[in-house]
């Protein structure tokens, strides 16, 4: 079974994003536990904390299907010591924050050199900051998402992710999650068939399958390798619309969140419903697209 959902608000506090999330017929969700663009956020109140997970199971969300999202500012690879330190505490806090509302997921950009020391130094770093991690906790997974590259952002090879996934000690604690839009932006042209079988068989051959713990689900704004991070709306844009009936045919995406981060909320409902039809086997050809809607940004 196929767990789509999207990257919904939390105005107003945790627990409500899974009632946002039920609004627009989301079977997952993802949601920030904090201000993605502060160091430190104000502590999740237990009264806050148990709303959410009674929320959670009244509309049946189960843990495995919620994706929590960590902060902008966190760089488990910087070169420079403080802002390592911050990070990493920063990422402790997310960690915690995820236990505290029973979550067992916790999704993060990699990290980046910023140009001050190698990619080979880099990766390692941001190894040991996901080992120090889960040494000082329990029960929530890492999961490292793919990034398109750009910048000095790392992550966006499957050989790099590799890597890191090669330096954690702890494996059953580490996953990945596939953002298209940022993988297609790296190099990976999953608009064809042909180009959507190489890169899911490189994706088995040099990570694996069984690291495989969530999508992100986008389109693309510009061309596949240009290394530029824009999300466009589901078929609008360069992945294009067979690409989104292969993926939601393709029996190796069950049983995971696959989140929306497209740039236009207010179709969500309609983007999932979309690709719910797809699932069932429709073809994307016999289909309406979800309305053209102009963007607003992306995650």
């Amino acid at each position: 079974m196929k767990y789509i959902g999207a990257h919904v608000s939390t105005s107003g506090g945790v627990s409500n994003a899974p009632v946002n999330a039920a609004e627009i017929g989301a079977r997952s969700f993802a949601l920030f536990t904090r201000n993605p663009s502060r160091w430190r956020s104000p502590v999740i109140k237990d009264k806050e904390a148990e709303a959410f997970k009674e929320n959670c199971a009244r509309l049946s969300y189960d843990a495995s299907k919620i994706l929590p999202h960590d902060s902008y500012l966190i760089n488990l690879g910087a070169p420079d010591a403080e802002k390592l330190k911050m990070s990493r505490e920063a990422f402790m806090d997310e960690i915690s924050r995820c236990r505290q509302l029973g979550l067992t997921l916790l999704n993060f950009h990699p990290g980046s050199h910023l140009r001050e020391s190698s990619v080979e130094d880099c990766l390692r770093v941001i190894s040991e900051s996901i080992n120090l991690a889960l040494e000082n906790s329990e029960g929530v997974k890492a999961v490292i998402e793919t990034t398109a590259g750009q910048g000095s952002n790392l992550g966006y090879t499957f050989e790099q992710i590799a890597e890191i996934i090669d330096r954690v000690e702890d494996k059953s604690r580490v996953g990945v999650c596939v953002d298209t839009c940022h993988t297609f932006a790296a190099g990976y042209d999953m608009s064809t068939r042909e180009g959507y079988d190489k890169t899911w068989d490189d994706f088995g051959r040099t990570i694996g399958f069984k690291y495989l713990s969530a999508l992100h689900l986008n389109d693309s704004k510009k061309g596949a390798g240009q290394k530029v991070d824009r999300h466009a709306s589901l078929g609008r844009g360069t992945l294009g619309v067979k690409f989104f009936e292969m993926l939601m045919q393709d029996d190796r995406m069950n049983n995971i969140p696959i989140i929306l981060e497209t740039p236009a909320p207010e179709i969500w409902k309609d983007e999932i419903e979309w690709l719910y039809s797809l699932a069932g086997g429709a073809s994307a050809d016999s289909l309406l697209l979800p309305p053209e809607v102009e963007g607003k940004g992306s995650l």
